[in-house]
């Protein structure tokens, strides 16, 4: 799969960025799955950043700690009931209701940024 953008050949790309009249548009990534690609857009900076300090807070975790989009909660030491504290942290800071459901599809920090961007985006 090649692609042409601005004289620019790109083969098999991994996220793609748009941008137009200056405005940015959050990234695209794609992740093989066997032969398809799942398409995931990216959770705002912000949130991201925003969802790690209060995974920090949740876990009593020192700020020196590393926690990034792709630290997964279980790797931070995190068990069932400092997951459900965490959304709970999450549904308070961000002013948004979880579903059950949608809460135990919650893996990495990235995964909670971006299941409250969409959240945030259809509340308004």
């Amino acid at each position: 799969m090649a692609s042409m953008v601005s004289g620019t050949r790109t083969s098999n790309p991994s996220s793609v960025s748009l941008s137009i009249k200056g405005r940015n548009f959050p990234s695209i990534t794609l992740q093989p799955r066997g032969r398809r690609f799942q398409f995931r857009c990216a959770a705002k900076p912000e949130t991201v950043q925003k969802v790690c300090d209060i995974v920090k807070k949740q876990l009593a975790l020192s700020e020196d700690s590393t926690v990034t989009g792709e630290s997964k909660f279980s790797a931070l030491g995190a068990d069932s009931l400092d997951t459900v504290e965490i959304v709970m942290g999450l549904e308070e800071e961000f002013g948004i209701t979880v579903e059950e459901d949608s809460a135990q599809s919650i893996a990495t920090v990235q995964d909670a940024a971006e299941m409250i961007d969409k959240l945030l985006e259809s509340k308004a």
